[in-house]
């Protein structure tokens, strides 16, 4: 066919260009074509033809698997080698497949969400990449870092599941060794390599420390074997555990330990320079402590050590730094252990003696305070008294049980020595009791008289903003007079009705993920997660409101230290009643001596 006629059907131009454009005619591949112009559209070309081998390679791989919607295949050769009739040399620059272009040839499929959603896979691995340090390096123009190609291979590309993947846990040192090849054979002498030449895929290969595709450089604080990283987040997934101990025998609460000592606390101080995994094991290298090329192997630890201890001998060495108090049976351990023993019970007794000592003292000039007061109003009902006081108690149930759910590893929840059983459980009563107490409060302001005088008198009015504009004023030094406040303050109305509608919202929440089976078919699931973030949050508001507003009136007001006792007798001082409600005459004057009760 001349030079016309192949115009008619192709870029002339662009196929001379190509790699098949000096080598190949028309009829070569296209071969059922026997005339020009032909009067049908040629039958699909086969590559097989003159590329076995890579046709070969390619049956193999996941590319040549049906692809979605009806596809014949996930990508042909066309998809990652260009047009038909312009495909370029790997070592052409404009090539799709020049080393510099294989990561944006791959993310044409791979870097888009839906394509890649509809075969049940993700576009993370792409993007990762991006991310990594191959992928940032092979962006800024090199030609050493590596590519998808150099990991997966270019036609037989293999799930990570298949042995004879390049990716497959076995074959993955051998993979990264052809750019590491001095680190590879380091591993593969190691504990780590050792391992997964017999097989045993629990031991870890480059990928389970370094990651898979957002690999980073090691000073990068983001990557898993930066310096700060490796204890809490690279080496504990294997060594924190019990796993290894009861397959292998290895010994297990590596990481707890490590945190215990002086290395671990300073380190999670911040310190940059302070030992970590690493700095005593090694990164590669890591052998056990009877190898005799070890970094911790007896011989070798005055050199281990003294890179930052200068000057050590083998005494010095001779600590554990992994000082396992509970177990091990090492002359440190031990005497740490009988430390332990003999001072937390002196602790208790020492600190408990002075606590009851203080607690003695303290009750009684608190009731010497009390009862010289002279004077004193009613401020409680022995019935409001008991709300408060159950009121009281489930709250503090209720903050201490679900915030230990929430924080399993704090002190207090450390404390309770509840299972999650029993903790539950807990829980559970403590808000039906919450809720019971403020159903009865309901009844109780509707129908008694006290009641409903004690909700007239919390009304809400607008008086109530100018009093705590005006208090304001006056603690700040910039007003003469304190403003007069009647049976309850302000600070009193919006503490009332802080507390009636915490009630509500912990109610509704609780109940919707006590029953979150129930409401999640009723509504839907997502108003279940709702739900638990509003609880979670209205009880962080609801403590610290009760910790900063509720018990410095109680407790740390000057006015009325050391405690205002209406919560306990439901009395307070006539003076100082006066002082503070200046505009409840009527209780005052009761209160008044010689006057009537």
């Amino acid at each position: 066919m001349n030079g016309k006629k192949v115009s008619l059907c192709v870029d002339a131009d662009k196929l001379k260009k190509s790699i098949h454009g000096g080598m190949l005619s028309c009829v070569d591949c296209h071969t059922d074509v026997k005339s020009s112009p032909h009067e049908t559209t040629p039958a699909k070309v086969s590559c097989a033809q003159c590329h076995a081998d890579e046709q070969k390679a390619y049956l193999l791989s996941a590319h040549s698997k049906p692809g979605p919607q009806g596809k014949a295949s996930i990508a042909s050769c066309t998809d990652c080698h260009g047009g038909a009739h312009e495909i370029l040399p790997a070592d052409d620059a404009r090539s799709p497949i020049h080393h510099s272009n294989i990561p944006m040839t791959c993310g044409g499929c791979h870097g888009q969400k839906f394509l890649m959603e509809s075969d049940g896979e993700s576009t993370q691995p792409f993007i990762s990449y991006q991310q990594s340090v191959h992928g940032r390096t092979t962006e800024a123009g090199s030609t050493k870092a590596a590519v998808c190609t150099d990991c997966h291979r270019a036609h037989d590309i293999l799930p990570a599941n298949d042995l004879n993947s390049p990716i497959s846990k076995f074959k993955v040192p051998d993979t990264c060794g052809k750019c590491h090849r001095e680190i590879e054979q380091t591993f593969n002498e190691s504990i780590h390599g050792q391992a997964i030449a017999r097989g045993n895929e629990l031991a870890p290969v480059c990928t389970d420390c370094h990651g898979i595709h957002s690999i980073k450089a090691h000073i990068d604080p983001n990557s898993p074997v930066a310096e700060q990283n490796l204890a809490r987040s690279t080496c504990a997934r294997c060594h924190e555990g019990v796993r290894l101990t009861n397959e292998f025998g290895v010994a297990g609460n590596r990481v707890s330990t490590y945190l215990d000592s002086y290395h671990g606390l300073a380190a999670e101080g911040g310190s940059a320079v302070v030992a970590n995994c690493a700095s005593c094991h090694g990164v590669h290298n890591i052998l056990p402590s009877s190898d005799p090329r070890s970094t911790i192997n007896r011989a070798n630890l005055d050199t281990t050590c003294g890179k930052c201890h200068k000057g050590v001998t083998q005494r010095f060495t001779l600590t554990r730094v992994h000082l396992d108090v509970a177990r091990s049976n090492d002359i440190g351990s031990i005497g740490v252990r009988w430390v332990r023993r003999i001072y937390l019970p002196l602790i208790v007794l020492v600190i408990g003696a002075m606590f009851l000592h203080n607690a003695i003292i303290w009750r009684g000039k608190a009731i010497v305070r009390r009862n010289a007061a002279g004077a004193m109003v009613v401020r409680m009902t022995p019935n409001q008294r008991w709300q408060h006081l159950v009121l009281l108690v489930s709250f503090v149930v209720l903050v201490v049980t679900g915030f230990a759910l929430k924080f399993p590893d704090s002190w207090f929840a450390e404390s309770l020595g509840m299972g999650e059983k029993l903790r539950s459980l807990t829980h559970r009563v403590a808000g039906v009791v919450l809720i019971g107490a403020g159903v009865y409060h309901l009844v109780y302001a509707s129908l008694t008289r006290d009641g409903r005088r004690l909700v007239r008198t919390l009304a809400p009015g607008p008086k109530d903003a100018f009093d705590a504009w005006g208090t304001m004023l006056y603690y700040l030094g910039l007003r003469k007079e304190k403003p007069k406040f009647g049976r309850f303050s302000y600070a009193e109305k919006a503490e009332y009705w802080a507390l009636v509608w915490g009630t509500v919202i912990m109610a509704v929440t609780g109940v919707m993920m006590w029953a979150k089976v129930w409401v999640g078919n009723l509504l839907a699931r997502w108003w279940v997660d709702v739900a638990t973030s509003i609880h979670f949050y209205e009880a962080i508001l609801a403590t610290l409101a009760i910790v900063v507003w509720h018990l410095y009136q109680v407790f740390f007001d000057a006015d009325v230290y050391p405690m205002n006792w209406a919560w306990w007798n439901g009395k307070m001082p006539l003076e100082h009643y006066r002082e503070e409600h200046a505009l409840d005459t009527e209780t005052i004057a009761k209160a008044e001596p010689n006057q009537p009760s």
